[in-house]
């Protein structure tokens, strides 16, 4: 039985622990250091910890680590890791290498209820959310493999993010925290298919990190045929909650909008947008949708994106087109799945 994951903390949690343990609170950011600058694998490695220390941290908490059931490298240079997370479940993450730096692209739950038609998460049962040490590890897991530094966190993997608002939030601010990982907030994106009560406690929050909207149509029919939670949130709620999040934080929302074929991908549908978006402080991802086990859904033609591309920042929205990366190893957007580990 696994012990409580220490992970779950953040600095100030863990100097509370510390104290009630009977140590001298400044040992938390001792312990903080060691688990996330020096990303060790045992207490045991904290040496400067009293072995008193020690012995009750191991006593009443795990470091939670990671196995890899399998590493896929993609001939672009992608990976993608297949993790146990130590409870008969496994989640994917990918690691992407661009001219900037390293973006892992991390899960925050164990299957996703939303339902979206073009995403392969969809086709597998829901199990939980993960926790707070969870989505973080998935960091630490390929940096320890990898040997590299980690510069960009997109929280677009499998799962909805604001679906467990709570332990996303907590992971970036780990993820964040200077005496932490000490990724800067600007290098940290949260993806939402459009939850629109918790972009309005996001807003709130205005912690500086980049939102990004999965939109894929600016008519409610098609949208409600590609992501079912339209149904419960439609597209004059999701830009009323978009506009008071631009004015809380005066920060560009991404608007994702997946490509298909004979679907979303004409010059009306690229006219409906600019009138959706004209005015607003924010940016169109165009991503050519990619196809799925059993989805309905085709990728539109390269010549289909970019007059769609070209249309948009022709009447003043700027669009660019996602660069494909992991496609040969079901890696790229839309292809992660849910998988469960096999038990002995």
């Amino acid at each position: 039985m696994l012990k409580d994951n220490i992970k779950n903390y953040n600095l100030e949690e863990l100097q509370k622990i510390v104290e009630d343990l009977g140590e001298k609170k400044y040992r938390a950011e001792q312990i903080f250091n060691w688990i996330y600058k020096e990303n060790v694998t045992s207490f045991d490695d904290m040496v400067n910890l009293p072995l008193t220390l020690r012995e009750k941290l191991k006593e009443k908490f795990d470091l939670h680590i990671f196995k890899i059931i399998t590493k896929q490298e993609s001939k672009d240079g992608t990976k993608k890791y297949l993790f146990d997370i130590l409870d008969g479940n496994a989640i994917e993450s990918v690691l992407m290498e661009y001219k900037h730096g390293y973006t892992i692209c991390v899960s925050s739950q164990v299957g996703c209820k939303m339902g979206c038609k073009f995403c392969a998460s969809t086709g597998v049962k829901f199990a939980r959310s993960l926790e707070t040490g969870e989505i973080v590890e998935q960091l630490q897991a390929i940096e320890r493999d990898t040997g590299i530094k980690i510069s960009n966190v997109v929280f677009m993997g499998i799962g909805e993010p604001l679906d467990n608002f709570d332990n996303v939030l907590k992971a970036v601010a780990i993820i964040n925290n200077p005496k932490g990982i000490n990724i800067g907030a600007r290098h940290i994106s949260i993806s939402t298919s459009g939850i629109v009560p918790k972009i309005y406690e996001l807003a709130d929050k205005n912690l500086q990190c980049t939102l990004s909207i999965s939109l894929h149509s600016a008519s409610n029919e098609k949208r409600s045929e590609m992501m079912p939670i339209n149904k419960v949130y439609n597209i004059e709620e999701l830009m009323k909650a978009c506009k008071y999040y631009i004015e809380k934080t005066n920060r560009r929302i991404s608007f994702e909008y997946a490509l298909a074929k004979e679907n979303n991908d004409n010059l009306e549908d690229a006219k409906d947008l600019v009138k959706l978006l004209k005015g607003m402080l924010c940016h169109v991802n165009l991503i050519p949708i990619n196809k799925i086990d059993n989805g309905k859904f085709n990728k539109s033609t390269n010549e289909n994106i970019m007059k769609f591309r070209d249309y948009l920042n022709n009447h003043g929205i700027v669009a660019t087109i996602r660069r494909e990366l992991g496609s040969d190893i079901d890696a790229a957007c839309g292809q992660l799945r849910k998988k469960e580990v096999k038990k002995c």
